[in-house]
């Protein structure tokens, strides 16, 4: 079995009262695809919003590698290795295809005044590395040729798959998808699937939040259900979805 490399121990989150997270726990192995369901309110956005620094749990841990993750700020958690993508997409909408994934690369010299007047050569140099990395990653998703025209000019779905290129940019080992084929065409559902389907053999591991259970069944080496903030359910996609108690809390 594959080292843990997300731990998450009894994280609790409160708001107005109301328990989003109740004492929920989970790993993540090396190159695994998680999957987590459950029906709207079951905790599930409140979970990646724990893990990268946008809402504070009341209670509870998690390490990435070792490291602590609660109480960084989500720049913080990216620089350590954990990006995720949103159900609203936040891409610059104003922006070509191809300057969204620049935006994204860690690190550049060129963010940096003194290099600028300094090194401008070192700069030039690694802007031209990252445009080659944000091309290639557009070719491999089959958005090459949209690299010029402005983001909001794509479909809702191939929006999605340049989200999906935007946390690969970042060179982060682990990616917490959040709804990433919900509401788009079937062919582009392919695609992204596709494209996930992939991602343990560059050596990332991903937490994917989707309702589509064909989709979860399709990519997925283990599925956890969550409901009312709590794990009710956890193993194979098939094992999961055949639980008497999914079905009758979700699936039914």
């Amino acid at each position: 079995m594959k080292s843990a490399m997300l731990e998450v121990e009894r994280l609790e989150k409160r708001f107005d009262g109301v328990r989003a997270l109740a004492g929920f726990s989970c790993t993540v192995r090396e190159q695994e695809i998680l999957g987590l369901i459950g029906p709207n309110g079951a905790g599930k956005t409140t979970f990646f919003n724990a893990l990268t620094g946008f809402v504070r749990p009341d209670g509870g841990q998690a390490a990435f590698r070792g490291q602590a993750l609660i109480g960084l700020t989500p720049y913080k958690a990216a620089r350590i290795g954990v990006a995720r993508t949103f159900q609203i997409l936040r891409l610059i909408r104003r922006l070509s295809v191809l300057e969204n994934v620049l935006l994204t690369f860690p690190n550049q010299a060129g963010e940096r005044l003194r290099n600028v007047f300094f090194r401008p050569w070192t700069c030039r140099r690694q802007e031209a590395g990252s445009r080659k990395s944000a091309e290639g990653l557009l070719e491999e998703v089959g958005l090459a040729e949209k690299r010029d025209d402005l983001a909001e000019a794509l479909s809702y779905g191939q929006q999605k798959l340049l989200s999906l290129v935007c946390c690969l940019a970042t060179g982060a080992e682990l990616l917490l998808l959040d709804e990433p084929v919900a509401g788009i065409a079937p062919e582009m559902i392919e695609r992204i699937l596709e494209a996930i389907r992939g991602l343990p053999r560059r050596g990332k591991s991903v937490v994917l939040i989707e309702h589509n259970i064909g989709a979860i069944t399709q990519v997925c080496d283990r599925v956890v259900f969550m409901d009312a903030g709590a794990k009710v359910s956890e193993g194979t996609p098939e094992e999961v979805r055949n639980d008497p108690r999914v079905i009758e809390a979700y699936l039914d």
